[in-house]
């Protein structure tokens, strides 16, 4: 067995979902939405299916989706892509993470990241015979710093894996912390394997800034976007892959290799649901901005430290204050005695763990999000 995979434990997003399952928890670990998805763009895939085109796609996706990933990432970010050379369908972000680590990273390279992180990075980077190197970032703000950087880069640094919006901390990196990591890139020539797949799910009138629109970064940068996370259809894993061409030509041959293509009538929907208006997206994130702020205030009424959430699905607390300084016992309990489940931060670092931070997604019904509240009650109960 290949130690990589037989050695790592079972995903914590499993455990705490099992638990759930076993206990009637409150389920509010394990990332996705209560709402089934725009309908339209639903019933485009259906009709799609049923009318359309079911044999191989192009490798590379479809044509019409391609085009309208380039038009969409012009209108919403600036950027002019290319859709014959610079555009590439994957069947969901996470095989676009293999694909452009696989294609970039030679054993023995350097290749920085961010710790907490999502899970499938480090596996990855290993599988790649990459050599990891940690920036850990420290809660509330998780803010680069120069010196953190400076620990973590060198001239074997090949890559960068960073993610933003951030999750699991619900963070957006600020105009400075990319200025300072692009330049870190710039100097040391690395190439930056960017996961935005919460490009949309931004909140309090932020924008989304990518990393092929910084200074010097158009030509050393992979986007990685996601259409699940723009539609909340975290089944479809339907991923976007955006680089130069000379990046992309790599790209492309390690993806040939993984899933090759991906389903043609999600493709088609998803290019239909790209070129919906603005008034879809300022509703999905105006609908998860109250969901958000519904759960914060219920949380703050009970006396929880929270972290304010910028974007993604979720939000954190600090379990200090309660005179907790282990998050895995505290959500074993949370789950076991009172009935919620939720994810402990720690398990998304792999150096210098914050063992202080609970994440909890508020992408729910209300209902969800009240019963989760009433059981939490109790445990702000007991610690006071």
């Amino acid at each position: 067995m290949n130690p990589i995979f037989a050695n790592i434990p079972t995903t914590i997003f499993e455990v705490m979902s099992g638990l759930a399952r076993e206990t009637g928890a409150v389920n509010l670990g394990q990332g996705f939405p209560d709402d089934p998805g725009p309908e339209d763009v639903r019933r485009k895939a259906a009709d799609a299916v049923l009318n359309g085109y079911n044999q191989y796609p192009p490798m590379m996706g479809l044509p019409e989706l391609r085009g309208a990933i380039a038009a969409h990432y012009k209108r919403w970010q600036g950027v002019d892509l290319d859709p014959t050379s610079e555009v590439m369908v994957t069947s969901g972000a996470t095989e676009a993470l293999a694909g452009a680590i696989l294609a970039l990273v030679e054993p023995g390279d350097e290749v920085v990241l961010f710790e907490p992180m999502y899970d499938a990075y480090l596996p990855l980077v290993r599988l790649a015979g990459g050599i990891p190197k940690f920036v850990t970032l420290q809660p509330p703000h998780f803010r680069l710093t120069e010196e953190a950087l400076a620990k973590a880069f060198s001239p074997k640094t090949k890559a960068v894996l960073f993610n933003n919006p951030l999750n699991p901390t619900a963070t957006i990196f600020s105009p400075e912390d990319l200025a300072l990591l692009a330049d870190f890139c710039r100097r040391y020539d690395a190439i930056v394997i960017s996961d935005e797949v919460w490009e949309h799910v931004v909140f309090d009138g932020r924008r989304h800034q990518t990393v092929l629109g910084l200074p010097g970064m158009r030509d050393r940068s992979v986007k990685i976007g996601s259409a699940g996370k723009i539609f909340s259809l975290t089944g479809w894993k339907v991923g976007f892959v955006c680089a130069a061409p000379h990046l992309m030509k790599v790209l492309a041959k390690a993806h040939q290799f993984l899933t090759f293509t991906t389903a043609p009538n999600l493709q088609t929907a998803v290019a239909y649901g790209l070129g919906k208006d603005d008034g879809y997206f300022e509703t999905m994130r105006r609908d998860f901005t109250r969901s958000r702020d519904r759960f914060t205030a219920g949380l703050k009424t009970l006396g929880f430290d929270v972290i304010p959430s910028q974007g993604t699905y979720f939000l954190n607390i600090d379990i200090a204050p309660l005179g907790e300084t282990d998050d895995v016992a505290f959500c074993r309990r949370l789950v076991t005695d009172f009935g919620v489940a939720a994810i402990p931060v720690s398990a998304f670092y792999a150096e210098g763990a914050v063992k202080n931070v609970v994440r909890f997604c508020f992408a729910k019904k209300d209902e969800t999000l009240d019963a989760g509240l009433e059981r939490l009650a109790k445990v702000a109960k007991k610690a006071a």
